[in-house]
């Protein structure tokens, strides 16, 4: 069990590094959400799975959707 925990936590610090790099946005916004499903994932893990629902939920589903429309609507690279 501590394997997998620190595991996703090394992707998450990862994912999180890669989204700030990258100057597309299109792809720091799936690395986010790779850092909220990670989240979702860790919270099912620590006997919480209401949180991990709503992590789920709001902070890799909703909020990257929100963010993939902004996105198509503006300029989809970094200047």
């Amino acid at each position: 069990m501590i394997f997998i925990v620190s595991f996703l936590v090394i992707v998450m610090l990862i994912s999180a590094i890669a989204a700030s790099i990258f100057k597309d946005l299109m792809n720091a916004v799936i690395a986010s959400c790779l850092v909220s499903l990670i989240a979702a994932i860790l919270f099912y893990l620590l006997q919480a799975p209401d949180v991990a629902m709503a992590e789920a939920a709001i902070g890799a589903a909703l909020v990257t959707a929100v963010f993939v429309i902004a996105i198509s609507r503006t300029k989809r690279y970094e200047e």
